[in-house]
């Protein structure tokens, strides 16, 4: 079963300025991504793979009558890629850039869990680092997690340049 999330501009901030995210399960960490970027959640399908692509872009889904990328987000850290089970979705995103198609999609293992941020509850956390190439900006702490904050134009660059004809 799919579920879609509609979004306006400013859908993802509540009135005391709190922002509304979604923590998203990867094998081995968790992405904190702002809900109005997430456009829908699908129950894991196969993709079509793409001849000479790197480990971590797994191919293209079918997706609103047009193939979308998918990206296995654990490789792009330079990990074995995750085995996909009962709970594997897949995180269709609304890209930034501009490039591409607008949209990708985010290998997951399990359904992104609401949540709701304001200064009080995240807090930067240097104790990893991210080598620039990697579509990191950082990661925080907020109470007892410690997501992974991406970076959407990177990872868009990279899969725009295993797409390009």
């Amino acid at each position: 079963m799919a579920t879609t999330t509609t979004t306006t501009p400013d859908a993802g901030r509540t009135a005391g300025g709190e922002i509304y995210c979604l923590l998203v399960p990867l094998a081995e960490d968790r992405l904190l991504l702002p809900r109005s970027c997430v456009t829908e959640v699908l129950n894991y399908q196969a993709p079509t793979p793409m001849d000479g692509a790197p480990a971590w872009y797994l191919g293209t889904i079918a997706w609103g009558g047009r193939r979308v990328p998918l990206v296995a987000f654990e490789a792009t850290l330079g990990r074995a890629l995750p085995r996909t089970s009962g709970r594997t979705r897949i995180v269709v995103m609304q890209g930034l850039s501009g490039k591409g198609d607008g949209n990708f999609a985010v290998l997951t293992q399990g359904f992104p869990q609401l949540v709701r941020l304001s200064p009080d509850v995240i807090h930067a956390d240097d104790s990893r680092s991210f080598n620039e190439r990697m579509p990191v900006i950082g990661q925080v702490r907020m109470i007892n997690e410690y997501p992974l904050i991406p970076d959407f134009e990177r990872l868009e660059e990279m899969i725009e340049e295993e797409t390009r004809v």
